[in-house]
């Protein structure tokens, strides 16, 4: 899906600048936008996400009580290289002043992510996130999982309200036994097609995990409103004999699907928002400040965090025995393994992957939907401890610890490879977020 952009010009007229103008940015943002048919302002604008002035006049001065008018975004796209002209920057501070939302993009990459969050947000007006559960918080651990407001129906009303994502919800129980139905050899001809790095798993706990994918992907196909899917896999593990977490990896290679862990519906559309905004790699996993001490040790059963300089300023990052649910894409390196947890099946398996190392940033929208925590970071390394809950987790340093320990949104958090902190600023714009930034 391509944005919506009402080109606007000014009275007495169009004139060659601005119809170059034009030419220049359809080729320059052809993947990412559609350029309407150009209009005059205070003429009827036709239905956009966003007007974009591909040139801006000292007319505007005069014209402010006409465009502040215009009921969308704003968008100043000036120069020939597909950002504003400084010679524009009156006349955006001007608009801003006067309280309309106006981006100003300085560079190209910029404005093209301007335009796919625009699309974003209006794709998501229609989109479904699947989840299967049957009584959420009933099952595994209930002190803990009680206490998730994902779970909640003001958490869907709040999803639905903000941003038009509409949470459907299907039995998990019927879903595990109609996967179970599913033949060994239709699972065994599915990985005839598909290159999957396994290690010590058997081949029935490698059928058991197609037929996850194969039972998903044909729901799926019944609704193409679906853009997320979800399982409560760990609380209520009874249900099924396996993990989605293979399914997950192949239904995101094959179709971009996005996939929530424990049916994390608030992490879906961080991910959601971010991965398709930024086209970024992003990935959800539990967060394990070092600050926690046993708190978060005794969770993953090791007896200490690694040495690091600093240790108040790190975190360390593990879910389900290793980094947790990463696709192929996304990895440097890439293994499905036997399971980990003892609050699954015995048959089920996870994704042993990793980030590269390097720049990394933390994302997570808050329970409200108005604010998006950003937080640049590092991953320094990775760290092994057999026999535990961490096989495999990945050391991450921040900037802060002592003031990130006061804000943090959940356990689970969004981390995406590199820092985006100038694209994120204008994502967050679009979908009226706040950003808390650290």
């Amino acid at each position: 899906m391509k944005a919506k952009l009402a080109p606007i010009y000014f009275d007495p007229g169009r004139d060659q600048e601005f119809d170059l103008q034009c030419r220049r940015l359809e080729r320059q943002l052809a993947d990412d936008a559609e350029l309407l048919e150009p209009t005059a302002l205070g003429s009827s604008i036709p239905d956009a996400d966003a007007v974009i002035f591909p040139q801006l006049l000292g007319e505007a001065f005069k014209r402010i009580e006409d465009i502040k008018k215009i009921e969308m975004p704003l968008m100043a796209v000036t120069s020939e290289f597909g950002t504003v002209n400084m010679w524009d920057w009156e006349i955006v501070n001007f608009l801003k002043a006067t309280g309309i939302k106006t981006f100003a993009p300085y560079d190209l990459a910029l404005t093209k992510t301007i335009c796919r969050a625009l699309a974003v947000k209006r794709e998501m007006r229609g989109a479904k996130f699947l989840v299967y559960q049957d009584n959420p918080g009933e099952g595994f651990q209930a002190s803990i999982f009680k206490r998730f407001y994902w779970w909640e129906d003001a958490c869907s009303a709040a999803l639905k309200e903000k941003f038009g994502v509409t949470i459907e919800k299907r039995s998990f129980k019927a879903f595990g036994e109609a996967a179970k139905q599913i033949s060994d050899r239709e699972a065994e001809d599915v990985l005839k097609t598909h290159q999957i790095n396994t290690e010590g798993v058997s081949r029935q706990a490698l059928n058991s995990a197609l037929k996850i994918y194969i039972a998903v992907k044909r729901e799926l196909a019944g609704d193409p409103a679906i853009q997320g899917v979800g399982i409560n896999c760990l609380n209520e593990s009874h249900f099924s004999d396996t993990t989605p977490c293979l399914a997950w990896n192949l239904l995101f290679e094959e179709m971009g699907m996005i996939w929530g862990c424990e049916a994390d519906t608030m992490s879906m559309a961080t991910k959601y928002v971010i991965h398709r905004a930024l086209g970024a790699p992003i990935m959800m996993s539990n967060i394990y400040p070092f600050l926690m001490g046993m708190a978060a040790l005794k969770h993953e059963r090791i007896d200490k965090f690694p040495d690091v300089a600093e240790p108040e300023n790190h975190l360390l990052v593990a879910h389900c025995g290793y980094l947790g649910v990463l696709p192929q894409s996304f990895s440097t390196e890439w293994q499905l393994k036997s399971k980990v947890l003892a609050i699954v099946d015995e048959n089920a398996t996870a994704i042993d992957a990793r980030m590269p190392v390097g720049k990394l940033t933390l994302v997570k929208l808050n329970h409200t939907f108005d604010k998006l925590m950003v937080a640049q970071a590092d991953l320094e390394s990775y760290v092994q401890y057999p026999d535990s809950d961490c096989r495999n987790g990945a050391v991450i340093r921040i900037k802060d610890g002592h003031r990130m320990m006061n804000s943090f949104y959940s356990h689970h958090n969004c981390l995406v490879t590199g820092h985006w902190g100038k694209e994120l600023v204008n994502v967050a714009k679009v979908f009226d977020l706040e950003i808390e930034e650290f």
